[in-house]
């Protein structure tokens, strides 16, 4: 039993001595989600300083019904009769890199109760959906030092009061619309939108995702104004009549036989002047593909929490903090790679012990030839993260195919036993 209970934390725990400390550390009814989500936005509000922050929010849920036998304090999945959970996370990503920030905020909770049927007519804070509206509430706040905050949603995050409510003025809304909303003077949204004319074509690198292989795209792109009505069911009588946003469309051109055509309508508070903004704001939009990883790397594809055995919902509750938070830092690694990211500091991952780790391994990693050098200046994200890779098994050679989160994650934790070897022998260990 005990080695099914420690199957996915040994991701996270490098030593039977740790493992021992996470499974405390999971039971500790002290521990709080809300304190664990307050200490990882700190360091990631100090990475935002003066940057355009992308603020990505997106839900998963985590499903534990093939041992529903052995858990207890859980709650229903989307189909209702699964058991589980559901983590909402917000994500920052640098509008301008692409680089991941690390995470800003997580909700986690169970849901324990049917939907009411008056459940269309109850104000938000009543609803579930309220979720997305803290998770803007929360990236205002916790990126206070950013120079722009764009909260960026899918469809779900379609909500009027995620769009109307009161923004600080460095921040923005991205949604994608789900809904034909009534505009101000009767007409309709999509229809509206479908009359313009088109702006610009232009193509995208649209990256893989299970059930659809990454490509290039050309896209066809119309955008305008539009002011969109108060629904009638919106509950809250704070909110306006009625919002000017900037709508865009964007419709792929000629997509390869079997693939589903791309259709984004979108929905933002960004003043869009020309099609060169316009493009712009799509591309902000492409970005939310990293939440998708973000959420591939916690389950199958990285650290595999669903095969957790633990069995009390608050530990796993936990359990899912913790993964989000090192799935996160997974993805700081591979995102690192990119040119973009080349001169961004080791210290916005690695504490001090660990850069110092990070150097002595260079002589044992790098090989004789000038291909099998570490490339990158000592010191920055992309060096440190080339060490963490060649320890997951990547060759270190440009023709190979780049590293990725499964590479990284094996690379974590080889390195954090090697850490903490190299602590015993130090005064910082003690």
């Amino acid at each position: 039993m005990e080695e099914r209970q420690t199957a996915s934390v040994r991701k996270l725990a490098d030593s039977r001595a740790e493992l021992q400390k996470f499974r405390r550390f999971l039971n500790n009814s002290a521990v709080t989600i809300k304190e664990m989500s307050a200490h990882t936005g700190a360091r990631t509000a100090e990475a935002a300083v003066g940057r355009h922050v992308l603020a990505i929010q997106d839900t998963t849920e985590i499903n534990y019904q093939s041992q529903a036998g052995r858990k207890h304090g859980l709650g229903k999945v989307g189909n209702g009769t699964d058991i589980g959970l559901f983590a909402h996370p917000v994500m920052a990503i640098d509008a301008d890199d692409g680089t991941c920030l690390g995470l800003v905020d997580v909700q986690i909770w169970c849901r324990t109760k049917s939907k009411a049927k008056n459940y269309g007519n109850l104000p938000i804070d009543k609803k579930e959906s309220v979720r997305w509206l803290r998770g803007g509430q929360a990236a205002e706040r916790v990126l206070v030092g950013a120079a722009m905050v764009t909260k960026v949603g899918d469809r779900e995050n379609d909500i009027f009061e995620c769009i109307a409510s009161p923004h600080e003025e460095h921040a923005h809304v991205l949604c994608r619309a789900a809904r034909d909303r009534k505009l101000y003077g009767g007409a309709k949204l999509f229809a509206t939108m479908d009359g313009w004319p088109e702006a610009t074509h232009y193509s995208i690198e649209l990256p893989g995702r299970p059930g659809r292989k990454a490509r290039t795209a050309v896209l066809a792109v119309r955008y305008g104004e539009v002011e969109l009505k108060r629904p009638r069911r919106c509950a809250d009588p704070t909110m306006p009549p009625s919002i000017r946003v900037t709508a865009i469309d964007v419709r792929e051109i000629n997509p390869p036989p079997g693939e589903e055509p791309i259709h984004w309508r979108l929905l933002t508070t960004h003043s869009v002047a020309d099609f060169s903004k316009a493009c712009q704001v799509v591309s902000w939009y492409v970005m939310r593909w990293n939440i998708e990883q973000l959420f591939r790397t916690v389950k199958r594809q990285g650290l595999d929490i669903e095969s957790s055995a633990i069995e009390s919902g608050a530990a796993l509750e936990r359990l899912a903090m913790m993964a989000l938070i090192a799935a996160c830092r997974t993805m700081q690694l591979v995102l690192a790679r990119k040119p973009a990211a080349a001169a961004l500091p080791a210290r916005r991952v690695f504490d001090e012990d660990e850069i110092a780790v990070i150097g002595a391994l260079q002589p044992r990693l790098q090989g004789s030839t000038e291909k099998q050098q570490n490339p990158h200046p000592a010191g920055t994200l992309a060096w440190g993260s080339w060490t963490i890779a060649r320890l997951g098994g990547w060759t270190g050679y440009a023709s190979e195919r780049p590293p990725g989160p499964i590479t990284m994650r094996d690379g974590l934790q080889r390195f954090a036993s090697i850490v903490e070897g190299w602590l015993l022998t130090h005064d910082s260990y003690k």
